[in-house]
């Protein structure tokens, strides 16, 4: 069955962006230049991408003006506004719980929770991720989008793998049965 993986980078006080959603702090610590860490072998598991509106934009003006990064893998676009469909990319405003258990059913490979945190969030209080990747980036921010919201419930996990390189920790967990 596939797996649902929310992969993210986060500060090692906790946010994913400054507080006016930036991240241009997502680096190493130079050590290490070379190494490009997990994402790249990561993103050649994923065929379906799941991520919100604002991370969309962010993306396509911003990040990666010119080209799709995500170009052969299927992304769906969390938002309440009424877009037309692109290539590869559906905007859709459909129950969370619904879309898992329909691309669960379907044949493919990992679908990744891309971001950002209030769609992780979603994702996490409905307990629909399997696993947690979190890529601990070398830098205290000290403000900004917190990756975890407060919940009013707790979660156990497994510890699956670590990995380190140019100052960057990769936490991989799954949940804990």
């Amino acid at each position: 069955m596939r797996k649902v993986v929310a992969y993210i980078a986060m500060s090692l006080d906790g946010y994913v962006a400054n507080v006016d959603g930036s991240v241009d702090w997502l680096a190493g610590d130079g050590s290490d230049e070379t190494n490009v860490g997990s994402y790249v072998d990561f993103v050649e598991t994923v065929d379906t991408v799941i991520l919100g509106y604002t991370t969309y934009h962010q993306i396509t003006h911003e990040l990666s003006k010119d080209k799709w990064p995500y170009e052969g893998k299927h992304t769906y676009v969390l938002t309440s506004k009424s877009l037309e469909d692109k290539k590869d990319i559906s905007f859709i405003n459909e129950d969370l719980e619904k879309l898992i258990n329909e691309l669960k059913k379907s044949e493919g490979s990992t679908i990744w929770i891309c971001g950002g945190a209030s769609v992780i969030n979603q994702f996490h209080k409905s307990k629909l991720i399997d696993e947690y990747t979190i890529s601990v980036i070398p830098t205290l921010l000290g403000d900004g989008i917190k990756l975890f919201q407060k919940n009013d419930f707790s979660m156990s996990l497994e510890l699956i793998s670590t990995k380190s390189y140019n100052g960057i920790v990769d936490l991989n967990y799954r949940l804990r049965k």
